[in-house]
């Protein structure tokens, strides 16, 4: 570049007609003056007035001294941007050399542009025409910005299939998220199975024990040892008031939170009919008592709790009697020949009947099973004890005993082989319908 300064100089000061070659020791200068071709320089010729002029050879210094200015401010502008360039070019390989170990497969746009260009050396040899190097220069910068939009666009559509850092953090606490709640899910149903476990056996449970009481009853019945014309149609005679004349119920109650007793009863004794039947548990022998002894009137007790019923049954005649009872307020009801006469709460509320004990029929207990007093002795006939754990419903008791209805106490029910005579008490066969329209 330099060289091509001096040379142009050389050809502007020809075209002026002189150049200065320099001075002597003694002050003498040498003048070079153009003469025409095919000339014989030894001739003379007369000198040129504009040589000898030293305004012009001043203005000649001063054009020369801002070229060479101009070449200097070139030249290093020239340095500071092959500086630039070089550190451009280089930071340029080391992004494209990790964008080359990408996954990308060679399948983002523009990559075979900046594929072409990676390795190629654009720092070569510059022109040393100034506008030549100018364009160049742009051409490189255009170069360079090319190659980085194609970078940019390689890293953007890279980061789809390579997820940043932080991406990844995102995706994986998303992913921690969502597996907390799966786990969460997975317990509820868990719990969910249990609970519907439970409660599928707690009903499977209920199920068989009531499958199981019927095969009893049906196997009760295919006996056909009873000497009535059928099982149920029998009645239990207490003729005396006694501490020996009672009945047995073979079967014992299961733990209940509700019952329903009904029973047909036959009696003239006096003062009061005495204990149609008791239900004595260890440590409680008046778990379930229908009592009515002396002048008071019938009560029933219920764990030794009291409660007086509305009831006159020593007419000597057959009257259908039920009680009910609940746990859940100790709720009671009385009905006689199917019509309800009284009821009332707090009998033993929230008690549930203890399971396990004995049921005698014509005595009161003072322990499970015995220490009968004669003087809380049933007198009289009775019949059709049937015992539910559950609360039947009005009409049902109305059926029962207008003899519309036939439904066996799903506990206890009143056949001829559950029932055991001690003491002189006695079976007898009985319609009893019939009868009841007969004595009526």
């Amino acid at each position: 570049m330099f060289v091509f300064v001096v040379g142009l100089l050389y050809f502007y000061a020809v075209g002026s007609g002189r150049i200065v070659r320099g001075h002597d020791a003694k002050g003498t200068r040498f003048v070079c003056s153009a003469i025409p071709k095919n000339v014989d320089p030894s001739c003379s010729f007369p000198p040129n007035p504009m040589q000898s002029t030293s305004a012009q050879e001043d203005e000649l210094k001063g054009t020369v001294m801002q070229l060479r200015e101009t070449v200097l401010q070139q030249r290093e502008t020239i340095v500071n941007q092959q500086g630039t360039i070089k550190e451009l070019t280089s930071k340029l390989s080391r992004c494209e050399t990790s964008a080359l170990d990408s996954p990308n497969d060679g399948k983002y746009p523009g990559q075979g542009l900046w594929r072409q260009d990676y390795g190629k050396n654009t720092m070569g040899d510059l022109p040393r025409d100034p506008a030549e190097t100018i364009d160049h220069l742009g051409k490189t910068m255009q170069s360079l910005k090319d190659r980085l939009g194609n970078l940019e666009q390689i890293r953007t559509n890279g980061s789809a299939a390579a997820p940043s850092g932080e991406m990844r953090d995102l995706l994986k606490g998303r992913l921690s998220e969502l597996e907390k709640q799966l786990l969460g899910k997975v317990a509820e149903l868990e719990e969910e199975k249990s609970q519907l476990y439970n409660e599928t056996t707690a009903h499977r449970q209920r199920t068989e024990n009531t499958l199981n009481q019927l095969l009893e009853r049906i196997t009760e019945l295919e006996r056909g040892n009873s000497k009535f014309k059928s099982p149920e149609e029998f009645k239990l005679s207490l003729p005396l008031r006694t501490n020996y004349l009672y009945g047995r119920i073979k079967k014992s109650l299961p733990e209940m939170y509700a019952f329903t007793i009904c029973m047909w009863l036959k009696s003239s004794a006096s003062p009061g009919i005495g204990t149609p039947f008791s239900y004595g548990v260890p440590g409680q022998a008046n778990e379930i008592v229908l009592i009515e002894w002396g002048t008071n009137p019938m009560e029933l007790l219920v764990n030794d709790k009291v409660a007086q019923l509305p009831l006159s049954v020593g007419d000597g005649h057959w009257h259908h009697v039920c009680i009910t009872w609940t746990t859940r307020d100790g709720y009671w009801e009385a009905y006689q020949d199917g019509e309800k006469l009284g009821s009332g709460e707090n009998l033993a509320p929230w008690h549930p009947i203890k399971p396990g004990g004995a049921i005698i029929l014509g005595q009161e207990q003072d322990i499970v099973g015995g220490r009968f007093d004669a003087t809380q002795a049933f007198v009289g006939e009775l019949s059709q004890f049937n015992v539910w754990d559950r609360v039947l419903r009005p009409a049902d008791i109305e059926g029962l005993a207008n003899c519309s209805s036939y439904m066996p106490g799903n506990v206890v029910p009143w056949v001829d082989s559950n029932v055991e005579v001690f003491g002189g008490a006695t079976k007898w066969a009985l319609e009893m319908c019939e009868d009841r329209v007969y004595d009526s």
